[in-house]
């Protein structure tokens, strides 16, 4: 078993930034990938970003430019830095690691509001 803890998130105003923090703990296990989703009411939980163990990154359109997912392999976090931040990027956020026997996890989130 593998458990995700999310932190950092909170309200700020709309061109302000956050950081989030995972931190994934268990025993014997190695993660291949991990990742950021979101979810806004009444939508479906989207990617945001998604980092490899080989540090290879793939980021959602809508944060390209503006979002910056990092890890870190010895300690089991990932980050994500989230600058010039907008309304809509409004949601509770999902930290979500992919193990190398196939299985996933996820977090039970952090909320993160944009607004004046």
């Amino acid at each position: 078993q593998v458990q995700l803890v999310e932190s950092g998130g909170g309200l700020v105003q709309p061109g302000g930034s956050l950081r989030l923090s995972c931190a994934a703990s268990g025993s014997a296990f190695i993660i291949n990938r991990m990742g950021w989703y979101r979810q806004a009411p009444g939508k479906d939980r989207e990617l945001v970003a998604l980092i490899t163990s080989f540090d290879t990154t793939n980021y959602a359109d809508s944060v390209k430019g503006r979002f910056t997912i990092s890890r870190d392999n010895a300690k089991n976090t990932a980050d994500l830095q989230m600058n010039s931040l907008k309304p809509d990027d409004t949601a509770v956020y999902y930290c979500n690691a992919l193990i190398l026997n196939g299985s996933t996890y996820w977090g039970r989130g952090t909320q993160v509001t944009v607004s004046s």
